[in-house]
């Protein structure tokens, strides 16, 4: 298919349908599309992994598009800078947000370098955000789907990044996208949304860190420091957390579901209630560090509105900075659950601010 603009443009191929449609998208606007699949995972052994089916069905969309495919390996990278990180996390306690993190190490990092060696104009993905750029400057806005919107994950994002990327569906419905598809006959029109991270697959997740990490474990007290049963060791549970907890009936206790809310770590405890918004889960502030500001760093005090965790509707909240790499957050409303290591994520109306770990 002759190109218009003849503006080479990369675009990560994932074998997921949003990919494709933004390649179908833009090849559509007239640029020379190239289409890049990567391969994170070393699937050699790993049955649980869907790299290769989404591979395939990479390479059936390419083949009807006319455009061509490309496989590159980052599956070193993202073992050092994405998977080692994780483990470091659950082992120090905290829960990681893989996602994000690969996002800033790989997917924005080692592949969007990777298009650049390439000459390429631009950098495209299928991620349900936009980019607006105002007074020489680029902002992250919310994609116009507000069910599918991904700028949670991807608030580490700088000017440089955003200069260089386009988000071809930031602006469409996942129906609309859906439907695009269905109309160009593409393979994977109908192909379900991805959920988790490639390694982990449909296993079971806590069994899957037993492979890599040595679990401790330990007993399971409830608030009166009452011993319920047993865990599996600390780094399994987080907070707010019912399933998979293995405690039932206990005579004293009414038939309500548990959940985690706490860790003592010297005893190597994890603690329960069963009162959903116990007062040990809920919060109106916490600190947070490794901060990145999208635009600019903003003026303090910020009002604004915050999120920790993806499928959160916005809160407001005031941010005052600590020093230079510790800001706090203190929130309207109580907030339950707050995780250490999950991202806390700033926007001002449909505006990602940035964000920064929640510590």
């Amino acid at each position: 298919m002759a190109t218009i603009n003849n503006k080479k443009i990369i675009v990560g191929m994932s074998g997921g349908v949003d990919s494709a449609v933004s390649a179908l998208l833009l090849q559509e606007q007239g640029y020379d599309v190239h289409a890049v699949f990567m391969q994170n995972w070393d699937h050699t052994n790993d049955p649980n992994c869907s790299a290769v089916q989404d591979l395939t069905d990479a390479r059936a969309v390419c083949d009807k598009l006319q455009i061509p495919l490309t496989t590159v390996d980052f599956s070193r990278q993202y073992w050092q800078k994405v998977f080692q990180f994780m483990l470091d996390e659950y082992t120090q306690g905290r829960t990681p947000n893989p996602d994000i993190v690969c996002n800033r190490e790989i997917k924005f990092k080692e592949f969007l370098n990777y298009a650049k060696e390439l000459k390429t104009n631009y950098f495209a993905t299928g991620h349900y955000a936009r980019i607006q750029k105002k007074s020489e400057k680029y902002s992250l806005l919310k994609g116009s789907d507000t069910n599918k919107d991904q700028s949670y994950f991807l608030y580490t994002l700088g000017q440089n990044e955003l200069a260089f990327t386009l988000f071809p569906i930031g602006h469409l419905k996942k129906t609309a996208v859906r439907t695009i598809a269905t109309k160009a006959k593409l393979a994977n029109y109908a192909k379900k949304d991805s959920t988790g991270i490639c390694f982990i697959g449909e296993r079971n997740f806590s069994k899957f860190l037993s492979e890599y990490l040595l679990p401790k474990p330990g007993e399971i007290v409830s608030v009166d420091h009452v011993v319920l049963g047993k865990h599996n060791g600390l780094m399994f549970y987080t907070p707010g957390q019912r399933q998979g907890l293995g405690i039932g009936g206990h005579k004293n206790y009414p038939e309500l579901p548990w959940y985690v809310v706490g860790k003592n770590y010297q005893k190597n405890q994890l603690i329960v209630a069963q009162n959903h918004n116990h007062p040990l889960l809920l919060s109106q502030e916490l600190n947070c560090d490794c901060i990145n500001w999208i635009r600019e760093e903003p003026l303090f005090p910020l009002n604004c509105s915050a999120k920790i965790r993806y499928r959160q509707n916005d809160q407001k909240c005031i941010v005052s900075k600590i020093d230079a790499q510790n800001y706090h957050v203190q929130f309207l409303d109580k907030q339950r659950a707050i995780a250490a290591g999950q991202a806390v994520v700033f926007y001002q109306n449909d505006e990602c601010l940035g964000g920064g770990t929640i510590v």
